[in-house]
This record gives structure tokens, C-alpha cells and sequence, in this order.
């Protein structure tokens, strides 16, 4: 298992007002010495003395108004006769304080402000009933308000966040790669594609057993069974899917990064990023992929085919850990992109200037990318089993990309990888000839309809748009979010060990 200080380093997580933070803050140490110091009969004054300051700072100390340096808390520990390490633990002393520090805790947060609502004094005056009352209403407050914040608009804008924190670092996450590393060592893997029994004794050394099922969910890929330490995967071939190690991966990978119930939107997005990062990292070792793109690319020849069939993987795949290795590990800026046929944008990343279509809050998934771009074109090549190259000249500069289209249970999708023209001379297909231009955003480049054309049709056509479901909810509601929980719990009722 991983802990968690490599879990926050792993990738940017969205923290709620009321969860108690991993470390202790000056709240909680503020309370373990006022609860010490009382336990022991002394007054704040004798306290004060004992540590050679005044009254006044130990009481700013006590209400966690004052961070404490370790010099002080030494001094502290000796006044009070414990340790250092007991005046740091992060668990309150009492139920009445771990109440106290969460009220104090949101009254010093943003909610209270937004609302126009005055701080209650937290004080031993406050009755513990009271006390209690109030943090329950908190609570539901701050319950209501994060449920009417799941809107499209809180959506796109966790998207954007988290494509800006993958470009900050390139799309690496290094604690991942470790995590990696470490999983593979203890299975024994001794490089190159990992082989389907050894992700099945990946599950085994995690605790789990396998368990191929007709009836799975429809609304998951796998479930797993924590109480019983199963792991349940469909029958049917993984419904289409080519790899069947992918979704087993993907459910260990959670548990590995012990994932629970999203807080909200960006916690959701941060765990798949997370468990897809980690499932390719396991599929495609860092020490092989980089070997293997190295040599690539000292031959000129880097290809995301040759990496897919090097590592038995799909070309999503492929696609998705170059990306993860190209900045960091060979020195190349690249954008990647997953287009549905119709022409919206799935997924997307970008490190090398590309300009991606955007709405007002900067959001990239859900808009349409241009007709002249490779990831368009690709969907009229008729020949799908060859890779399709293009320059675009756009805006920002030329960009050559790759891209090849995919077939799956919701149509069609073009998956693209692209980098600018200085860095095309590394890659198979840069001598195509295939070649666009793109002037978009300017509506005149493909978005608007030519002026014959338009003047014929103008006010005679009426189409009926096909709606997408995130239109309506961008997070569906319940536990787990895109999840039929009634649905996943009567599964595992039906599949439960006898007399368990």
C-alpha cells in the first residue's frame, strides 16, 4: 500500500473544510496542550512560567492562533512532563476538542465569509450539546453547498485545473513510478510487457482473489470486494476490450492508492487519473518504455505502434504513457488527444504550445476540434490498419501528429499524439506529405458555412441535437459517482461466500 504523503505528492487532491488533515496543525496541537496542561492542574500562568514566556502567547498557542517551533514544543513536552511526539499527534485528545477544532476549523475557511455568518466563540462556555448541534448543521451546510457546486460549470473547471497541474510536471508523476517499480519487484517481473499470470500475481500478492463473472455491474469495469478480498471482472471477452489485463490493473491500482468515496468533482478525476497513470506504468515499466523510446529515438525512429506491439498494449495506451515518459525522460513537448467521430474532444493534454479549442473557463473536453486538424482527417483515411501522419500549420506554429482511429462500445475515436515541427525529425512518418491548414478560432476556417451555401439553407433547417448525459449532471450522484450502488451491492450479495 502506498501512504499517504505518496499519495499528495502523486497528484494535486481537492481537500473538504472538515477532513482532518494527515499532519497535525496548530488546532490540534493547540488543544493536546491545553488538554495536558488541565489533566495536569496547571494554570495557563504556571505554564507560562514553566516555559520562561507570557500568559498571553501560551493562550495563542492553546487556540492555535500561533504555530509552534520545535524549540517551544520541547519546551512545552518538558513543562508537561511528555513528548514531543505526543504534542504532535493529529488525533484531538477528546471528542469535545475534535468537535471544537472542526467548528474552528470552518469558521476560519471560506463558507462562513461567503455566507455572512458570525463566528461562534469556541470556548468551554459552549455547551457540548450546542457544540454538537452546531457542527451538525455545519456539516449539512457545507453537504448542501458541495452537492449544488457538482454542476457542469464546477466540471470543466476541475478539468482545467488538473490538465494545468499535469502540464506543470509534464504528465510525470514520479511517487507513481515508484509505486510501480516496487509492485513489480515484489512479483518477481524482470522486465519488458507484463505478462497476464503475472498481473493475476499481482492480485494474489495484494490479497485477492479473481473471479470472472457473466453477470457484472453495467455500470463498472470490475468490483472490488474488500471484505472478502475478491476481485470481480466480466465473463464476456471485458466487453470488447482487447486487454484484459487493463481492467484488473486499474481496480488494483485503487486499492493500492487507497481510494474511497471522491469528496468531489477533482477528487474523482484526480483518482482516475491516478489508477490509469499507475495500470500503464505496471503494463509499461519506466525503466523498459524509456529504453526502448531511447533507442527509438537515437535511431529516428520513435513510432507509438512499435511501442504498442513492444508492450502488448493498446494504442491508447501506448499513446497515453508516451505522453507520461516524452518530456521528462527524451526532452520532446507533446500534446495527445482522444477524438469521438462526431469531432469532440474526449481527453487531452498538452505541454508544447498547441491551442487547444477552449470555452470561457479555459475547458478543453466537450469542444470541437477543427476538421483540418490530423485528429479529424484521420476518420476519412480509408486504410485503418496503416498509422496516418499530417502537418497542421495552426496559429501557434506547424505541428505533426500521428493518429489512428479505434473502434468502441460508444463509436468511433481518433487517438492523436503531435509535437512541433523542431521535434518531428525524431519520429517514423515525418516525411508524409499530407498536409493541413487550420485558422481556427476564426469561425471562417471550418465552423462556418460557406456564404452559397449558407444562403441557400438559412432558416430552412431545424436539427435535433443528440444530448450528451454530462450535459445534465457532470457528476452523477451517489457514493460513487457513474455508479449503480444498489446495483453493485446485490451483485456482491448474490456472489458472497457461502455463510460469510
Amino acid at each position: 500500500m502506498v501512504n499517504s504523503t505518496s499519495r499528495q505528492a502523486a497528484a494535486p487532491a481537492a481537500r473538504g473544510a472538515t477532513a482532518p488533515p494527515a499532519e497535525p496543525d496548530a488546532l490540534t496541537i493547540g488543544r493536546r496542550i491545553r488538554h495536558l496542561r488541565t489533566q495536569r492542574g496547571l494554570t495557563l500562568e504556571q505554564l507560562a512560567a514553566a516555559i520562561g514566556k507570557a500568559p498571553s502567547q501560551v493562550s495563542l498557542l492553546e487556540n492555535g492562533r500561533r504555530e509552534p517551533t520545535i524549540a517551544r514544543l520541547q519546551a512545552v513536552a518538558r513543562a508537561l512532563g511528555t513528548s514531543v511526539d505526543t504534542l504532535l499527534s493529529p488525533q484531538p485528545p477528546t471528542r469535545r476538542d475534535a468537535l471544537e477544532i472542526e467548528l474552528e476549523r470552518v469558521q476560519r475557511g471560506p463558507l462562513f465569509d461567503a455566507l455572512g455568518i458570525r463566528p461562534v466563540r469556541v470556548g468551554r462556555s459552549l455547551p457540548s450539546d450546542a457544540l454538537e448541534a452546531i457542527v451538525t448543521l455545519q456539516r449539512e451546510l457545507e453537504r448542501l453547498h458541495t452537492e449544488r457546486a457538482l454542476t457542469p460549470e464546477e466540471a470543466r473547471r476541475a478539468n482545467t485545473e488538473l490538465r494545468a497541474d499535469m502540464r506543470d510536471q509534464d504528465n510525470y508523476f514520479p511517487q507513481l513510478e515508484i509505486v510501480a517499480q516496487r509492485l513489480l519487484e515484489d512479483i518477481g517481473h524482470r522486465g519488458g510487457p507484463l505478462p497476464q499470470r503475472q498481473a493475476g500475481e499481482l492480485a494474489a500478492h495484494l490479497g485477492f482473489e479473481i473471479h470472472y463473472v457473466p453477470d457484472l455491474p453495467h455500470s463498472t469495469r470490475a468490483v472490488i470486494d474488500r471484505r472478502h478480498h475478491r476481485v470481480y471482472l466480466p465473463s464476456d471477452g471485458l466487453r470488447g476490450r482487447s486487454d484484459a489485463r487493463s481492467a484488473l490493473l486499474q481496480a488494483l491500482a485503487s486499492h493500492v492508492l487507497e481510494h474511497d468515496v471522491p469528496r468531489d468533482y477533482r477528487d474523482l478525476l484526480r483518482q482516475r487519473v491516478e489508477a490509469n497513470y499507475l495500470c500503464a506504468a505496471l503494463l509499461l515499466p519506466e525503466r523498459d518504455a524509456v529504453r526502448f523510446l531511447r533507442g527509438a529515438k537515437e535511431q529516428r525512429a520513435i513510432s507509438i505502434e512499435d511501442l504498442r506491439d513492444a508492450f502488448a498494449v493498446s494504442y491508447e495506451t501506448a499513446a497515453h504513457r508516451f505522453t507520461n515518459l516524452a518530456t521528462r525522460q527524451l526532452g520532446i513537448p507533446v500534446h495527445f488527444m482522444k477524438i469521438h467521430e462526431s469531432g469532440v474532444i474526449h481527453k487531452a493534454y498538452e505541454n508544447d504550445g498547441v491551442r487547444f479549442p477552449t470555452d470561457a473557463l479555459g475547458t478543453v473536453e466537450g469542444q470541437y476540434v477543427c476538421k483540418h486538424w490530423t485528429a479529424r482527417v484521420v476518420f476519412a483515411v480509408p486504410d485503418r490498419l496503416a498509422p496516418y501522419y499530417q502537418y497542421t500549420d495552426t496559429s501557434t506554429g506547424t505541428y505533426w501528429c500521428t493518429s489512428r482511429v479505434e473502434d468502441s462500445p460508444d463509436g468511433l475515436f481518433s487517438v492523436s499524439v503531435g509535437v512541433p515541427y523542431s521535434q518531428v525529425k525524431w519520429f517514423l512518418g515525418r516525411e508524409t506529405t499530407a498536409r493541413a491548414t487550420s485558422r481556427c478560432p476564426d469561425e471562417s476556417c471550418c465552423r462556418r458555412p460557406p456564404a452559397p451555401l449558407a444562403a441557400r439553407w438559412a432558416g430552412q433547417a431545424f436539427p435535433s441535437a443528440r444530448p450528451h448525459a454530462s450535459m445534465l449532471a457532470a457528476m452523477p450522484q451517489g457514493a460513487m459517482p457513474g455508479v449503480d450502488q444498489t446495483e453493485v451491492y446485490e451483485f456482491l450479495e448474490r456472489h458472497a461466500p457461502v455463510g460469510s
